[in-house]
């Protein structure tokens, strides 16, 4: 799972996080308790992301992520990408080896140009061939991931032949800027229910995977 804003989740020696808003990082107890294993990535020495996740140095850490994902066991293993983390969901997923993802989430994905000078659409999503999940909240106000652009994310995933896009709506506000996690953006106060969503399209597709 790939956390959105600079990427930096402040990861301890102890094992305590120091920024753990993040919706990936926040609900990570959620999806062990629908039984998936949680893979979430730091940042080494605390460096900022923003500018450089859809490079093709971010595209090997991403497979080096996946290769490390597949020696603890057998089951399939998707991308989960938040916010910003969405473009490093998209440009791994772009340059996957053949069948080492099962499937590719996007949740409230940057598609407007801002000031990571960065978006979805620069991380090859016409090369993504994996299955995908665009997800998007109705009321999110984050200026940067607009809702209404899903479908615009889907139609550029153009080698998938398993695109899906899912609206929720909801969420309560405590963050000062209408980007920040604990926001509709974050899907804050319906956690619940977009985990229990997304694990649905997990399964169906965990299932799929297993048949190959």
């Amino acid at each position: 799972m790939l956390p959105g804003g600079a990427g930096d989740i402040g990861l301890e020696k102890n094992g305590s996080i120091r920024h753990g808003d993040n919706f990936v990082v926040r609900t990570r107890g959620l999806w062990n308790q629908k039984g998936f294993a949680v893979l979430i990535p730091d940042t080494i020495d605390r460096a900022n992301l923003r500018g450089h996740r859809s490079s093709p140095t971010y595209a090997r850490v991403v497979e080096q992520l996946v290769t490390l994902a597949h020696r603890q066991g057998p089951e399939p293993v998707f991308l989960l990408g938040t916010s910003q983390g969405s473009i490093a969901a998209v440009n791994g997923a772009a340059h996957a080896p053949a069948g080492s993802i099962a499937g590719v989430v996007l949740t409230e994905s940057v598609s407007v140009m801002g000031g990571s000078r960065e978006t979805v659409f620069s991380a090859d999503p016409q090369a993504v061939r994996a299955p995908v999940l665009v997800v998007a909240n109705r009321d999110d106000r984050c200026n940067v991931a607009p809702p209404q652009a899903a479908q615009r994310i889907a139609d550029a995933m153009t080698a998938s032949r398993d695109v899906h896009v899912l609206m929720v709506a909801g969420g309560t506000t405590r963050s000062k800027k209408a980007c920040g996690s604990l926001t509709p953006h974050g899907y804050y106060g319906i956690e619940d229910r977009v985990v229990d969503a997304i694990s649905q399209w997990l399964d169906a597709h965990s299932q799929w995977a297993g048949l190959q």
